[in-house]
């Protein structure tokens, strides 16, 4: 499919903050956040990145003044679900927001931060099943496309939330958050490779998937379906090819990954705590290309009926 670089800023950008926002709820609602002091200032730049990316999702609609009628299809539409979700995130995020403000260290901004945290992972929940529901595409018809969305979030947000915390304290106070953002951007890469292993090894689009008639042996089409171009071919029958494939997997692998882990333990071996909002920009870099990919190198069921989307 061809990729639209407003979902993709959305779902990288909207991720991220999505992110932050719950792993800053959680340390709230665990008790074990650093500082009161230091709540506002993650929770706005969460807040940005939710928000830009939210109004880049809508340039990517024909008419995006309709938007809210998606709101109203929540009983089976995943894209429905995760605008609600989104919207109702903002009503904890203001609560933590105030409670911050007016030095309430109480139950209120343990329950707030809870509550924050499960309407973020509640949102890329709702984002991810929208891609994994989709029949029509093999690509994404695998268990691995929610943890791999939930890995990039909490990833890509929890850089950000440690960037700023050094920042605050002025120091590497602790190797523990870096030690398990190191672990999870492992665990990433390796659900990643699987994902793209397993990509390699699909069938190829056929008509015979494409009708549902595969069981009855070949199946092809008597005459082509269109004599010009159009919306699915644009859209739909989008080709990338392998060795283009090939090594934009390998830098997408090494942004969001890998460089970051190297970052992260080069910060604490030299003290140098400006490395970790450098890993925090890389990772975001490399998801950019990674999530372009995950649209690029899916093939559209349709795309079978066009010679180009053969393959």
């Amino acid at each position: 499919m061809k990729p639209a670089l407003s979902v993709i800023f959305f779902t990288v950008l909207s991720g991220a903050g999505y992110g932050l926002w719950c792993l800053l709820g959680l340390a709230l609602a665990a008790g074990i956040y650093p500082s009161m002091d230091s709540v506002l200032v993650p929770l706005a730049f969460g807040f940005v990145l939710v928000t830009v990316g939210l109004l880049a999702s809508t340039s990517h609609l024909g008419r995006p003044e309709r938007a809210w009628r998606a709101l109203t299809q929540w009983r089976s539409s995943w894209l429905s679900r995760e605008g609600i979700a989104s919207l109702v995130t903002y009503l904890p995020m203001l609560a933590v927001g105030w409670c911050a403000y007016t030095g309430d260290t109480g139950p209120a901004i343990r329950i707030a931060g809870a509550v924050l945290a499960l309407c973020a992972l509640a949102t890329v929940w709702c984002t991810a099943n929208i891609y994994r529901s989709l029949k029509t595409i093999r690509a994404w018809r695998t268990p691995l496309v929610l943890p791999l969305y939930f890995a990039s979030a909490l990833l890509s947000g929890g850089l950000w939330l440690w960037s700023w915390l050094v920042f605050a304290a002025g120091n590497l106070f602790t190797i523990w958050p870096s030690v398990l953002l190191m672990a999870l951007a492992a665990l990433a890469a390796l659900a990643k490779a699987r994902y793209w292993r397993a990509l390699d090894h699909l069938p190829a689009n056929s008509a015979g998937h494409a009708t549902g008639l595969e069981f009855l042996g070949g199946v092809r089409a008597f005459e082509g379906p269109a004599t010009e171009e159009s919306y699915l071919t644009r859209e739909m029958a989008f080709v990338l090819a392998r060795k283009h494939s090939r090594a934009l997997r390998l830098i997408a692998g090494e942004l969001a990954f890998a460089l970051p882990i190297l970052a992260l333990a080069l910060a604490h071996l030299l003290n140098a705590g400006w490395l970790v909002p450098l890993a925090a920009l890389v990772c975001i870099a490399g998801l950019f290309v990674e999530r372009w990919l995950f649209f690029a190198e899916a093939r559209h069921a349709v795309a079978a009926y066009f010679p180009q989307g053969q393959g």
